[in-house]
């Protein structure tokens, strides 16, 4: 099933199709005039917010890309623990910006990253390196990555801030899998006890399987495997483990030692 798979270009089609999806969404959610100060999930944000992270995070895209281009030496990145607290500032710092000004921009700048996407070439999708303002070095690909996690977690956040029932889409979540094992690897706390040790986690979905997970000294380590040794197994159905790794709730069972397994849950901070 490689054409789920983003990491690898015959996947290209499916996750830009994907997010323009979760954009035109995110769009139809933040168009209407009552919805522009109206409560998200995200603390403190309203969707005007969201719209406004959306375009300084796809802005910020944009000169990663031609910083790399250029062959030129790229700033150092932030670090995903100085993510919060940048992007809120640089979110509320848009609030002047009328509703329609602030939509066209982003529905402009979603376009622009979209060709920049689209042209990539087989070789570029997964071999040049783009630094990403938080994360460093990346591959291409990981852009598109990020769009549908900015398109469609903001998309769910917008929806739960009108105390309506809903759920996340699978395509969309079904993409992101992959890259929250990667995520998990860059929001281990600082002070966290990495004394080794190994859990499960069962997941559900196209990209979905077991995963042996390890834990020590240098880190996380995963890979496919067999899980039925080990003395903790966590499952997530696809969306609720994008959503425990964005920090919008709680999800997943547990089998087997509970308190190894939260002691996992625990060892990230999270975005």
């Amino acid at each position: 099933m490689s054409e789920w798979d983003a990491t690898s270009v015959e996947g290209k089609d499916t996750i830009l199709r994907v997010v323009r999806e979760e954009a035109e969404r995110f769009f139809a959610l933040a168009e209407p005039e009552e919805a522009w100060e109206a409560p998200t999930a995200c603390a403190g944000w309203h969707v005007r917010d969201v719209v406004a992270h959306l375009v300084d995070t796809t802005e910020g895209y944009f000169a990663a890309f031609d910083v790399a281009r250029a062959g030129a030496q790229a700033d150092d990145p932030y670090g995903l623990p100085a993510m919060g607290a940048r992007v809120n500032e640089q979110a509320i710092s848009f609030r002047n910006t009328t509703q329609k000004e602030l939509l066209d921009r982003a529905r402009t700048d979603f376009e622009k990253m979209q060709r920049i996407l689209t042209d990539l070439s087989p070789e570029d999708w997964t071999g040049f390196l783009v630094v990403h303002p938080y994360m460093g070095p990346v591959p291409a690909y990981f852009y598109a990555a990020g769009q549908l996690m900015d398109f469609g977690v903001h998309s769910w956040d917008i929806r739960e801030g009108t105390g309506r029932n809903h759920a996340m889409s699978g395509d969309a979540a079904d993409l992101l899998v992959p890259f929250m094992l990667v995520l998990w690897q860059y929001t281990i706390k600082a002070d966290a006890d990495l004394t080794s040790f190994s859990v499960g986690l069962r997941i559900g979905g196209r990209n979905g399987g077991d995963f042996r997970v390890d834990i020590g000294p240098e880190g996380m380590a995963y890979a496919p495997g067999d899980v039925s040794d080990l003395p903790a197994v966590i499952e997530f159905d696809a969306a609720s483990m994008v959503l425990t790794t964005f920090g919008r709730g709680n999800f997943g069972t547990i089998r087997g030692d509970l308190n190894l397994a939260n002691r996992f849950l625990n060892l990230f901070f999270r975005i």
